[in-house]
């Protein structure tokens, strides 16, 4: 009963601890509502993204008689090919991802037009295109284009294509044409890079498909690729489950850090309360009486805190699903997902008990009149009694953490990494304090009282830094990043990249090809290189190799070249951009067993060294190759960069086509050679890499926005836990102020006072904050994106310098209710 008639129905004095839990638990419950939405789409949709039930791949082949039969006894069955392809009409041209398709496609689901028809697969001569190339050819339903040559009908413009999130990345957009017509534009053709998709609807539909595909891999080896409707799509999966953890740990780090302002904000509660404290004890009240009372007062705001962000997450959620429809599987509209709120508000109610437990046991604690001499003697907290609450707390915000995360040590480095940048932080704290305690008095009144606000009994020195200090440091991450993100594509790759791509130029035409490109741009300089597809099926000495197929999913670290096939080439010479570090590049007219050069980061990865020896097939065939030498390769270079390069006599037998570069002279003009190069060589895809280079930049300026919207959280949270500092040392500087006042201070003088403090620790901390930021920064860009260190430092330190008026701008809206203080009220209250 006192608990309740003591709270406010506004919960006054606790709205802090209101705001920083609605700022957490929303954050954490709108990622998770998301991400589990997306997760259950992908579940429960996977025929439908998969367009089957099993699919299998395999490049630069059809499946054999016997793979096709033993296929058609497990359901109905869907051929097609994918392949990169030009569409033009008259001199525009658009890059596609070519998908082929049979009758009895899709097995699964329908295809959107915009009109919005539900087709299947379209007739000979007829082509679904998507919008991207219906706006580059600047045609319409009806229209008459060209794909790889052969004449087609436009019969309508793609709306959505349910199995567009399986496809994988592809040069351009989707394109869906009958089967007859690869073979009509040669795009087929012996060495043509194509992949044959067939997909499986079982006639038994609660049929497990992953022991089929196991079965089929036990009978007919490595030869293809295999996925389910279990994981339609695996990088789409992989990256919205880490994404979505990542998400939830940076929301969960805010959540920690405005915790300090629940503190704070808990604290200043209780401190006015003080007297009423004393006064229950005088009267009898036991320690656990005091802490019942505002337990459940404290309790009653988290749990409608938490609430109130719960129920943000929920109406925010629609907002992001609407966003992400076009990229991620996941509805429009309002999602509940009881686990996701069930976590974000456990979260919540754990950091409030974790935070809120310190100024709680203190009250509880000390006796009624050290509770009245508390101003002038700050009370100290009973640590023993701490450890229960909190440590029971951060145990369980710790375990609830992991049993959520998908790579647990990354999780547990990610919290460590937290708690060790908040003891820094505190360690700052307190180092500032003592300095400030034994530096020399200066003779300015107002600076020497700021200096004494600083290490003072009661002083918040600690939680400003805090708020200040990751603050800053956010401030000084999203520039240090943006710009280097800026400065590398903007710099680096326009410089060094080909201003042309070319895949499946006829190795017989390879002559008229260059002539081609001499003659209408000259001075160009073209590059060809053979291309071929093969996947690696073991490796490591000849008479011990390890197979792939033996690891399952757990591949070590770096070694993606092992997942599905890759790109080969040979050569007679070191390939440009790459460099030997291990061993002997072969001889010119080398005629021996096979030999390869692998990458030397893959060869770390895998375990292997010059002399061992490494099994692929290529074409259906196995090939064992001795490794020759290792290669440093210059990834940046926008060339050919193939992980394995063969001795000549290794592949040149195997029917294959070229790929090239091209690049022109310096303000030479293209205009022509995209379409000569379209109309000489229908079967050749060109790529320009002006809309490649578009579509990098667009892809790192969302990966920006990204970190500037998970810091955007940090920020937030820091603002919070410097009103949490603010509002618990209300009570001490109203004091202080008014007796200034008395005395004939200014309001003036008492800002300038505010601003000596607050200056004092800023200046500390954006030194602290560029150092923290920059290498905070340094790690994303150079381990986790792999670019180059290039921050515009002067755009960073102007960002700080902004960063630092904003967050004093705060601190000093913070402090104006004071100035109003009346000193008469103030001093018959003391």
């Amino acid at each position: 009963m006192l608990a309740r008639r003591d709270l406010s129905a506004r919960f006054k004095g606790l709205r802090l601890l209101l705001v920083c839990l609605f700022l957490g638990v929303g954050a954490i419950a709108a990622i998770g509502t998301l991400t589990g939405s997306i997760e259950r789409e992908l579940g429960t949709r996977g025929r439908e993204i998969l367009g089957g039930d099993i699919e299998l791949r395999v490049w630069q082949r059809a499946l054999s008689q016997e793979e096709d039969a033993a296929l058609a006894r497990l359901g109905h069955v869907s051929h097609g090919l994918r392949m990169q392809a030009i569409a033009t009409r008259g001199d525009a041209t658009a890059p596609v991802a070519l998908k082929a398709v049979d009758d009895s496609w899709p097995l699964y689901g329908r295809l959107e037009l915009v009109d919005g028809r539900r087709v299947g697969a379209p007739q000979s001569g007829t082509a679904w295109i998507a919008k991207g190339t219906a706006a580059r050819l600047g045609v319409a339903k009806g229209a008459r284009i060209a794909i790889g040559g052969v004449p087609v009908t436009v019969g309508g413009v793609i709306a959505s294509d349910p199995e567009q999130m399986s496809e994988g990345f592809a040069l351009g957009d989707t394109a869906v044409v009958a089967l007859d017509l690869p073979a009509r534009a040669g795009l087929t053709a012996p060495g043509a890079m194509y992949r044959s998709v067939v997909r499986v609807r079982f006639t038994d539909p609660q049929r497990d498909p992953e022991p089929v595909v196991d079965a089929l891999k036990e009978r007919f080896g490595q030869s293809f690729e295999t996925r389910t409707r279990k994981a339609a799509s695996p990088s789409t999966e992989r990256f919205v489950t880490r994404m979505g953890e990542f998400l939830v740990l940076v929301g969960l780090a805010a959540l920690v850090i405005a915790g300090i302002g629940i503190g704070g904000g808990v604290s200043s509660y209780l401190e006015a309360r003080r007297t009423s404290i004393a006064t229950l004890k005088v009267l009898g009240a036991t320690s656990g009486d005091i802490a019942r009372i505002y337990l459940l007062q404290v309790g009653a705001a988290a749990v409608v805190g938490s609430l109130a962000g719960l129920a943000a997450g929920v109406l925010v959620t629609p907002l992001l699903s609407s966003a992400l429809q076009s990229l991620l599987p996941v509805e429009a509209g309002f999602t509940i997902s009881p686990a996701a709120l069930a976590t974000a508000a456990a979260y919540g109610l754990l950091v409030a008990l974790v935070f809120a437990a310190p100024p709680l046991v203190r009250a509880r604690g000390w006796p009624a009149m050290a509770l009245m001499r508390a101003r002038v003697s700050p009370l100290a907290a009973d640590r023993k009694a701490l450890a229960l609450p909190v440590g029971l707390g951060l145990a369980a915000i710790v375990a609830l953490a992991l049993v959520n995360a998908a790579q647990p040590l990354v999780t547990l480095g990610f919290l460590g990494a937290s708690a060790a940048m908040l003891a820094v932080l505190a360690l700052i704290g307190l180092g500032i304090r003592k300095a400030a305690a034994h530096l020399p008095r200066p003779r300015g009144p107002m600076l020497r009282a700021g200096l004494a606000n600083l290490h003072r009994p009661g002083a918040q020195t600690g939680a400003l830094v805090t708020a200040l200090g990751f603050g800053l440091s956010a401030f000084v991450l999203i520039a240090a990043v943006q710009t280097s993100l800026d400065a590398n594509i903007r710099r680096t790759v326009p410089e060094r990249a080909p201003d042309f791509f070319v895949l499946d130029v006829p190795k017989a035409k390879a002559g008229d090809f260059r002539e081609a490109v001499e003659r209408t741009v000259p001075a160009s300089k073209v590059k060809l290189v053979p291309n071929l597809r093969g996947r690696i099926l073991a490796y490591g000495p000849k008479d011990h190799m390890t197979r792939v197929s033996s690891l399952g999913k757990d591949l070590p670290d770096g070694a993606w070249a092992l997942r599905g096939e890759r790109g080969l080439t040979y050569s007679v010479g070191v390939p440009e951009g790459s460099a030997v570090t291990s061993g002997k590049w072969w001889p010119i007219l080398y005629r021996g067993e096979p030999l390869v050069s692998l990458d030397e980061q893959l060869a770390q990865a895998i375990g292997v060294k010059v002399g061992d020896y490494v099994k692929l097939s290529v074409l259906g065939v196995e090939i064992n190759a001795r490794i020759a030498a290792l290669r440093r390769i210059d990834w940046d270079s926008l060339g050919f960069n193939y992980v394995l390069v063969f001795s000549p006599n290794a592949l040149a037998d195997a029917p294959h086509n070229l790929a090239a570069t091209i690049e022109v002279p310096p303000g030479a003009s293209t205009a022509g050679l995209l379409p000569k190069l379209v109309h000489a060589f229908p079967s050749a895809s060109v790529i320009e890499t002006g809309s490649l280079l578009r579509d990098a930049r667009a892809l790192l300026d969302q990966m920006s926005a990204a970190i500037l919207a998970a810091s955007s959280v940090a920020v937030l949270a820091g603002l919070a836990v410097l009103l949490g500092a603010i509002a618990a040392a209300k009570a001490s500087r109203t004091y202080d102020t008014v007796i200034l006042r008395v005395l004939g201070a200014s309001r003036a003088q008492l800002l300038v006072l505010q601003m000596a403090e607050y200056g004092l620790i800023a200046l500390v901390l954006a030194i602290v904050a560029l150092a923290a930021g920059s290498a905070m920064a340094w790690a994303v860009i150079v381990k986790l994106f792999e670019f180059t260190w290039m921050p515009d430092w002067p755009r960073v330190l102007a960002v700080l310098a902004a960063g630092l008026v904003l967050i004093l701008g705060f601190a000093l809206a913070g402090t104006l209710p004071l100035l109003r203080a009346k000193p008469a009220r103030t001093l018959r209250e003391l």
